[in-house]
């Protein structure tokens, strides 16, 4: 495991005025990172997914999160396998719009929300 990402998964709190917001929790985790397959990528096209990379963790790390951030970008995780025989899992992420926080910045060619430029 040569390199580093942030697991994280978001918790409902109450604010001040009783309403849920989410509250993410980041962990920071050692893996190694690999390109996605052509079939991966042909796959998840058919499926309306636009996969990025793959990534391998240890297994007892992963609590079911939904979101990766790695290289300070936000990803979705849309597939997860655990290997069978090891104590390692692989997860496969896409970029998405809303997995960063950052307006603008969801990988779509329109730039994000027409309304709100």
């Amino acid at each position: 495991m040569d390199d580093v990402l942030k697991l994280i998964s978001q918790t409902m709190t109450k604010n001040k005025y009783g309403v849920d917001e989410p509250t993410p929790e980041e962990k920071e985790i050692f893996c190694e990172v690999h390109s996605v397959s052509r079939s991966e990528v042909f796959e998840g096209g058919r499926n309306g997914l636009n996969p990025a990379f793959q990534f391998t963790i240890f297994s007892e790390e992963y609590e079911g999160e939904s979101i990766v951030e790695y290289n300070g970008k936000g990803y979705s995780i849309y597939r997860t396998y655990q290997i069978p025989g090891t104590d390692y899992m692989e997860l496969y992420v896409e970029r998405k719009g809303g997995t960063n926080g950052q307006k603008g910045d969801s990988g779509d060619p329109g730039g994000g929300d027409p309304g709100n430029p």
